[in-house]
């Protein structure tokens, strides 16, 4: 199966469907809208690098989510005015928590994972 723009573009605007639902539902743990915050990135760094090794697509997902996080320790009068529209809240968040990086981590590693099972399987599926 040929990694497309497309398929990586559904499956991004799917796992948002699947953030915001998650927020709305409250038996649905908090943790669970930062695992697929993460997957959601893994996918939005994949639109625009279809072509490239999961791996290297991991590593900047990683980096990615861990900046953000890490910015949240900033606390510029700009930056508390950006985090309290709903644009800033959403993309950058509230406050920093351990609790995130982890969630993050095996979020993107879940992406990782079903990517590789993903494509693998569908190419053995194609080549049998």
């Amino acid at each position: 199966m040929k990694k497309s723009r497309i398929y990586y573009f559904f499956v991004f605007v799917f796992i948002i469907f699947l953030g915001i639902l998650s927020r709305k539902i409250p038996q649905i743990p908090l943790w669970i809208g930062d695992f697929l915050y993460a997957v959601m990135i893994y996918f939005l760094i994949r639109i625009f690098n279809p072509s490239k090794k999961a791996q290297l697509i991991f590593l900047i997902s990683l980096i990615t989510c861990y900046c953000i996080e890490f910015l949240q320790l900033y606390q510029g009068n700009w930056m508390i005015e950006l985090r309290n529209t709903l644009f800033g809240r959403s993309v950058l968040g509230q406050g920093f928590l351990w609790s995130d990086i982890i969630a993050y981590t095996f979020g993107i590693a879940f992406a990782f994972s079903i990517e590789k099972i993903t494509l693998k399987y569908t190419t053995n599926q194609v080549s049998a």
